[in-house]
């Protein structure tokens, strides 16, 4: 019987830290074998998950001694906060682990996608030399950068956007028009319809809730500028893929970069949607995943669990 199970990858020292501690069952293929997992949750006292395990409903019903659930992340829509606040279970996300490594893809992605010329190797490789094809690449100094959402990945993509001379605009109506941090990362509140008109990069950092789902529509795909490009690698679910995919075909957008989708893993039917669409790099929920912010992460993660455990003895 393990005090504590880990049902996704996680890094191998902190699993060591936990396992000198505490019997624990270290299994990353353990999310796609759900019965498994109901049993080996069933007499834990801790749960590690990252985003595709799904602490709700019978899982978490039948996990009776549960104390604690790790985060490996930031994002909480995989787990019933509320029904594991009822029971006094205490959810511990791996808050700023991650910050950097999410900053440094929205821009790079950004980068990318404004000069559109990284995708042409086997061309080049065969003789083909693109050359004129694409000579009309955008530099990002001097563009707009449009955060959809203020919190702590939108600040660090901030800081990085303003060293590369981009000017910084932002929407998140948790962060009043005089908060400091506006100017402390000197960027400037807009209301998002003024965000949309006035970015040549629109990046999404919002939850999954109720109000952001399909937050970008059609409707607020149409108020984007014909040559700007979208980054979401925040939560699936908040862009309208098909509306998205609808856009990039016709023209009416520059690009997009997707790290995170409506459901996950992205099978081949619902990725159908996106074939023929231009200028988009689709990634498999990766940005806040580098070998540094795994084991920042993990180390967190790790040493919230403990606590927790201990505390509870």
């Amino acid at each position: 019987m393990a005090d504590i199970v880990i049902s996704e990858f996680m890094d191998e020292a902190a699993v060591a830290e936990l396992a000198t501690r505490h019997a624990t069952l270290y299994d990353p293929g353990l999310v796609d074998r759900p019965d498994e997992l109901a049993r080996a949750v069933r007499d834990c006292r801790a749960l590690i998950v990252r985003n595709r395990t799904q602490v709700r409903g019978a899982l978490l019903a039948g996990a009776e001694r549960l104390a604690a659930v790790g985060r490996l992340g930031v994002g909480l829509d995989n787990i019933d906060v509320d029904a594991c606040k009822a029971r006094g279970v205490a959810v511990f996300p791996a808050t700023g682990a991650n910050d950097v490594s999410v900053a440094e893809y929205v821009i790079a992605t950004a980068m990318v996608l404004l000069r559109g010329a990284y995708a042409v190797t086997p061309k080049v490789a065969a003789g083909g030399w693109p050359r004129n094809a694409l000579i009309g690449g955008r530099e990002i100094s001097g563009k707009t950068l449009g955060l959809v959402g203020f919190g702590a990945i939108a600040r660090e993509t901030a800081r990085r956007a303003r060293a590369l001379g981009m000017e910084v605009v932002g929407h998140d109506p948790y962060v009043a028009a005089d908060d400091p941090a506006w100017a402390a990362h000197e960027a400037r509140s807009a209301p998002l319809d003024a965000l949309l008109a006035e970015s040549d990069v629109v990046s999404l950092h919002v939850p999954l809730t109720a109000t952001t789902r399909n937050l970008i529509d059609a409707g607020a795909l149409s108020r984007m500028k014909r040559d700007a490009v979208l980054i979401n690698a925040a939560r699936g679910g908040v862009v309208d893929e098909a509306a998205l995919a609808a856009a990039l075909r016709a023209g009416a957008l520059g690009g997009a970069a997707l790290d995170v989708f409506d459901e996950e893993p992205l099978d081949a039917a619902r990725g159908a949607v996106f074939v023929d669409c231009a200028n988009l790099l689709l990634t498999p929920h990766i940005a806040g995943v580098t070998a540094e912010s795994n084991v920042r992460v993990s180390s967190v993660t790790a040493r919230n669990v403990l606590k927790a455990l201990e505390a509870a003895r």
